[in-house]
């Protein structure tokens, strides 16, 4: 049987895979997605909360997220299809002058890319999240055009969009080697079949240091594992997706989280202070305790709420908490979409637009500080480290 040929294999069906073949399909590519497992989104992209924000501090992240919320917020009207969009902004409520210090101090380089962020005072944000505790609270941050989307309705729609221009899907097959003539990339091995193309794109979260063994690079990811949870619907009360980012009082957490979904569910989740690095997705006894706790504290009216459910998922980092996103120059044709640092699927959308361009055009369609931060080879020990990761 001979080897089934491909303008482009994506690897990896997840919140950056599937959006990357999406738009190298709109350029006119034959596409093909692999992925391990029976579905798109089945990895960490299903374990997400669903914000989607534009508010950072790094140049790439705000520019590819800003990309990201300008499609997905008008996906409905644009293909028909219901993703979930709640416009609703990201609040960031402060309590202590350090922290207001440092948000506002980010403000100059947010207004460089256009995002559209202010200072609220303690009655604006008062005014944003109802039954917030007062005592103390000096205002925050918000930038209203933030908002929040379905983890398991995005990935769907853009394979059915990605299909729909040609795009084929395999799943169930592991990718177990790529094959490399000299300098070139040209194709990919699975536990099944080879297929042939002169574009790879790997875009596999968790995986990527495995695929870099592989390809003979390494690829500085190192996924640490989250939890998160959800609620019973509730009426709709709050509209901003809120991150309180004051360490916790029980010395084990460094900020957290949480939203109103557009079906009335609180989504939440927090950033240990002690990281759990590796794969183990299992959940911890502490967590709801500890989560609660805080959510109680800052919104003492979320003490009634019923809890649903809580799971754990990966953040796939890097060591400066920014991603990997760029052609490999030891190795031709091949782009790495990679290390999204938990932020994959608010970043999906932007970050697809950006390979299509770098596998296509050869080039990134970021501004150059912006592609600086974000490109293959650079230097991890002098970047310091993203403000908002």
């Amino acid at each position: 049987m001979p080897t089934k040929t491909y303008d482009a294999i994506v690897v990896g069906g997840g919140s950056v895979g599937v959006p990357s073949a999406y738009n190298l399909s709109l350029r006119g590519l034959k596409v093909l997605v692999l992925d391990r497992r029976p579905a798109v989104g089945q990895g960490d992209n299903k374990t997400a909360i669903g914000g989607i924000r534009a508010t950072h501090s790094d140049p790439a992240k705000i520019v590819l997220c800003s990309r990201s919320l300008a499609q997905m917020s008008t996906w409905k009207e644009t293909h028909g299809v219901d993703v979930g969009w709640k416009t609703g902004g990201y609040a960031f409520p402060i309590y202590d002058e350090p922290l207001e210090k440092t948000l506002r101090g980010l403000f100059p380089i947010q207004h460089k890319y256009d995002l559209e962020i202010e200072w609220v005072d303690a009655d604006g944000m008062a005014e944003l999240i109802p039954g917030i505790e007062r005592k103390g609270l000096r205002g925050g941050t918000y930038s209203p055009n933030d908002g929040q989307l379905s983890p398991l309705k995005v990935p769907v729609a853009f394979q059915r969009a990605a299909m729909e221009l040609g795009a084929e899907f395999r799943f169930n097959e592991k990718v177990i080697g790529y094959n490399i003539d000299g300098e070139k990339i040209r194709g990919v091995k699975t536990d099944k079949e080879s297929y042939e193309a002169k574009k790879v794109i790997v875009a596999t979260g968790s995986d990527a240091r495995q695929d870099g063994e592989f390809l003979g690079i390494d690829i500085p990811v190192q996924p640490d594992s989250h939890e998160a949870g959800i609620t019973a619907p509730v009426e709709r009360f709050l509209e901003p997706l809120v991150v309180d980012m004051r360490p916790g009082p029980d010395g084990k957490t460094v900020n957290f989280y949480f939203g109103q979904n557009d079906e009335g569910q609180i989504i939440f989740c927090y950033t240990p202070k002690d990281l759990f690095v590796g794969n183990n997705r299992e959940s911890l006894s502490e967590f709801l305790p500890i989560l609660a706790a805080r959510m109680i504290s800052l919104i003492p009216r979320m003490r009634h709420l019923l809890v649903r459910r809580v799971w754990r998922g990966c953040y796939p980092m890097t060591p400066d908490g920014v991603p990997i996103i760029d052609n490999v120059r030891e190795i031709e044709g091949l782009t790495l979409a990679v290390g999204m640092c938990g932020q994959g699927f608010m970043l999906g959308p932007g970050v697809g637009q950006e390979v299509a361009s770098l596998a296509v055009d050869g080039k990134t369609s970021l501004p150059k500080e912006a592609h600086d931060r974000i490109c293959w080879g650079r230097d991890f020990s002098k970047a310091g480290t993203e403000a908002l990761k």
